[in-house]
């Protein structure tokens, strides 16, 4: 898919996002200071022209993911079946996954994004008082504006934009049975788990960039499937082995994991269900 070579490029420019920190708060010490005001607002504006790029993509993103859910459940084949037959798009989807968590563990960790857009349109709101049309303003209008930053305002931003398009997928075809698209993820999310908790696999990844994909794509699809799925991933009738993923993650130094985990405390929707066990809950705490 077009939308995978893209994807690179994308991380790789959120990875050298510095922000304007320093020009923002230099601008706003010196509020007299025009030529300071002006160093920030051009400081800010090719980051947002940036952020306005992150956020279409995510757009794409989605529509890519909803054909993939397409051709996974499409009948006659069962998911296992759809997986095993179209390793290609398996790869495709896990590919994905595994970018949205990485987009999202870079973004958890740089406040400078939302430092620097809510500068951005705290000086757009400011200039309109005084009846000044920035030209910058032309690239984000308001309602853009508005979108985006209900998009980075989320935790894990691409991941809620994923479920939120397989929710939607879901319920916009009522014809597909609900366990197509969840047999589907939890097929994944078992793979990932064996082949990260079974010595003979794991002997084979020569990186950890292997083990790392593995890891993102088991907690995107978990991720996914407790938005899909009625009573949620979590849950004992769940087909996903919730502490058999959790464990296999804490095995796994602590830096490396910590964001995967938060994504599950706090991106997930049934956590905190009564019919998640204490056990579940207390390996998250």
């Amino acid at each position: 898919i077009a939308v995978l070579e893209e994807a690179h490029g994308i991380l790789a420019e959120l990875q050298s996002y510095n922000g304007a920190g320093q020009e923002i708060r230099e601008a706003i010490q010196n509020p007299g200071d025009l030529q300071l005001q002006e160093k920030a607002w051009n400081a800010v504006c090719p980051l947002v022209a940036k952020l306005k790029r992150f956020y279409e993509f995510s757009l794409r993103l989605e529509n890519a993911l909803r054909s993939l859910l397409e051709a996974l459940t499409s009948p006659p084949y069962a998911p296992m079946q759809h997986l095993e037959r179209e390793q290609a798009l398996a790869k495709q989807f896990a590919e994905i996954l595994h970018f949205t968590l990485s987009f999202d563990e870079l973004k958890m960790t740089n406040p400078a994004i939302q430092n620097d857009f809510s500068y951005y349109r705290r000086t757009i709101s400011r200039n309109r008082l005084n009846n000044q049309q920035l030209e910058a303003e032309n690239e984000v209008n308001n309602e853009m504006a508005n979108r985006m930053s209900l998009f980075y305002a989320e935790a894990t931003p691409m991941l809620k934009t994923l479920s939120n398009a397989t929710t939607k997928f879901v319920s916009e075809n009522k014809t597909l049975p609900i366990e197509d698209t969840t047999d589907c993820l939890s097929t994944m999310a078992c793979v990932c788990r064996v082949m990260l908790e079974t010595p003979e696999y794991r002997c084979r990844f020569t990186n950890t960039d292997t083990m790392l994909f593995c890891m993102r794509v088991m907690v995107g699809v978990i991720i996914l499937y407790d938005h899909v799925h009625p009573v949620g991933a979590f849950a004992k009738t769940s087909k996903i082995d919730m502490k058999g993923c959790i464990k296999v993650l804490k095995d796994q130094p602590s830096n490396s994991v910590e964001g995967l985990l938060n994504a599950l405390r706090y991106t997930t929707r049934h956590l905190n269900d009564d019919s998640t066990s204490k056990q579940i809950r207390a390996l998250l705490q």
